[in-house]
Parts: C-alpha cells; structure tokens; sequence
C-alpha cells in the first residue's frame, strides 16, 4: 500500500474517532475504531481496558524495543464552541472537531507510521504501538496500566502536538496543598496572629523563591501559587489559609527531591498530592533524535505534561498539530499537517531504525 493511500485512510479514521465521544474514561468505542482500522492491514492487536496495542509482526525478543504512542481519550468541549465537536469537517484546509490536534492527529499518524514498518524485517528495533486511554487525567487504565504488561521499552516517542519538532524533555509536575496557620479569632478583639495577614510572607516567599538548578532544555523549575482559600464568615478571623502550588520541575531533580526541599525551606505546611509526574528527557545525542535532526526539524523543551511522565526510559514528544489549539473551542488541525506528520514520522524511522 502506497504512503498516500495510508495517508487518506488515516484522515477517515480521524474523521471517524472525532464523530465518537471519547472522554477520557468513556473511549470504548473508539477503541473498536482503531481496533477496525488495525485489523483492515492484518496486524494482530490486543486490548487491555480501552488500551490498544500491537507488536511489529517479526517483533524479537533479542532486539531493543521503541513505543509509539499517544491517546484516543479526550477532554470535554469548552463552553465557547460554536461548531458541533463531534461533526468532523474541513474547512479551508482544516479538520474541524474535538481531539483533531490533542491527540487525534499525532495518534492517527502514529498509527499509519506503524502500518508501514509492521510487516518489514530486519529492523534494528521492535516497535510497539499503544493507542491508549485516559491520558486526559492521567487515570488508573491509562498507559500507566498497560506499561507492566509490556516487553522493556527502551524509547518511545509519545504523539502529542509539537509542529513535528522534537521536545526532548518534558516538564514534571507537583501539586501541593499548603496550609498557613494562625490564631481564629472574633474580628472584634486584637490578634496578632491572623492567619491571613500571615500569608502575606509566605506568599512573598513563594513568588521569590527559586531553585539553584537550571536545565539546559527546560530552563528554571516553576513554582506559582494558583489558589488561595481562607474563612466562611465576616466576623470570624479564620485559623487557617489554605494554598495550592503548581510546580513544574525540570530534569535536574526529581518530584521527590522537590517535595524534600519545600517541606525543608517553606514557611508553611506543604503537602504533595502525588509525586509520580516526573520530568522526562533523551540524550540530545540519542539516534532518534539525531534522525529527526537530519531532517531539518529543531529540538526543544516542553513545560506541557503529557503520557512521558508515565514513561521510565528516555522518550521524546513529536506530532504534528499545536499545543496551543488543544483544549480550546472549535479545535481543528490541518490536514496537511497529518499529511507531513505521517511522512515525517515515517522518515524519522527509516533513518532510526
């Protein structure tokens, strides 16, 4: 089958997973559709929860392995959309609906990319595709469950809109909840321990504080204070302010290390909901990437969280559409973008592999 032809049979499939709900959690019919289209060029497939994954047909066992993969869950439609976002249509080159860019795109071009390496020999690597579910809110089925079962990856490329530019790192991410105590009070009667004259410091301490490390690709870890609580009535002054901070941590330390030194250095209770989002890289020097490179497209750090955080080995994000249409109304990709995302992808490998 010729590039081109995959390439329309890709944008069907696309078309097709746009007309079906697919929040996360709720993506078993689009799991059949790529389960279908899979089935259509002979490739065996297996299914965990609304997981989909497939192994290259002379896949060995000897060899290293590399992972295709980006998800088919999606986020629901925002209150701004003006067009039906599961009537996928092209408008002036564009391919209109909810998921086209975050993930639809990257998944559907991974896909093709599979389907032209699945019956090849002599390969340097194996390949596995996942197309998988939940990744929206990196949810208990998601690729975190699938991981387990699988043979050892030993890279991955993780489909996520970059304008088929390499992101060689990724951003990790720690939520804390902080607590700033005083003293409740009647607002009548003096306190010099008011909780939410308190926050004031801590909040100056957090809007200066900074970390020593700087990542090459991703730059200094950012650390902002997004929510704020504190009281329930006029009278009563409150004995607590509680905060909620959003860290995004660089490659240069762990979520741990992060969580050791603001429960260290803070000026207030600082409580980690989850330390499992980690930063993820691949050497700059890394075959894979030094493929992608001969090919004209340029490297770059990601501040956006994605499925590599799941990932243990080292992995680099690549697509075609951009992160900055993702999540937002009448979300669309060019289909010319899928078009080179499929020939890019495919000439990556060929290179790589």
């Amino acid at each position: 089958m010729t590039q081109d032809i995959l390439t329309e049979k890709a944008i069907e499939l696309l078309k097709k997973l746009i007309s079906i709900p697919s929040f996360s959690g709720e993506e078993d019919k689009t799991g059949n559709a790529i389960e279908d289209f899979l089935q259509e060029f002979g490739v065996k497939i297996q299914r965990q929860h609304n997981n989909i994954y497939a192994f290259n047909k002379y896949f060995d066992e000897s060899k290293p392995t590399l992972l295709l993969n980006s998800h088919h869950d999606t986020v629901k439609p925002n209150s701004a959309y003006t067009k039906d976002p599961f009537d996928a249509h092209v408008e002036d080159g564009k391919l209109y609906g909810l998921g086209s860019n975050d993930a639809g795109g990257c998944l559907v071009s991974l896909l093709a990319t599979f389907v032209h390496f699945y019956e090849k020999e002599n390969l340097s690597h194996n390949i596995i595709m996942a197309a998988t579910g939940e990744e929206e809110d990196a949810g208990e089925k998601s690729i975190r469950a699938l991981l387990p079962i699988l043979p050892k990856i030993d890279v991955a490329i993780v489909g996520e809109p970059t304008l088929m530019d390499l992101a060689i790192a990724e951003k990790g991410l720690v939520v804390f909840d902080a607590v700033v105590d005083g003293t409740p009070s009647h607002a009548a009667h003096p306190n010099d321990n008011n909780s939410i004259y308190n926050t004031i410091e801590v909040l100056q301490w957090l809007k200066n504080y900074s970390f020593d490390k700087v990542s090459d690709a991703l730059g200094e870890v950012k650390l902002t204070t997004t929510q704020i609580n504190a009281g329930n009535q006029h009278n009563v002054v409150p004995g607590h302010v509680d905060l909620v901070i959003d860290v995004r941590v660089n490659d240069c330390y762990s979520n741990q290390e992060i969580a050791d030194i603001l429960q260290k250095e803070a000026p207030c209770k600082m409580t980690p909901r989850s330390l499992r989002l980690n930063s993820s890289c691949i050497d700059p020097d890394h075959d894979l990437v030094k493929s992608g490179l001969a090919l004209g497209r340029k490297t770059y750090g990601s501040p956006t969280l994605s499925d590599q955080a799941a990932l243990s080995c080292q992995s680099v994000k690549l697509g075609p559409g951009d992160s900055t249409r993702s999540h937002s109304a009448n979300e669309f990709i060019f289909v010319n973008e899928i078009e080179e995302g499929i020939d890019i992808y495919i000439k990556t490998l060929t290179g790589f592999l």
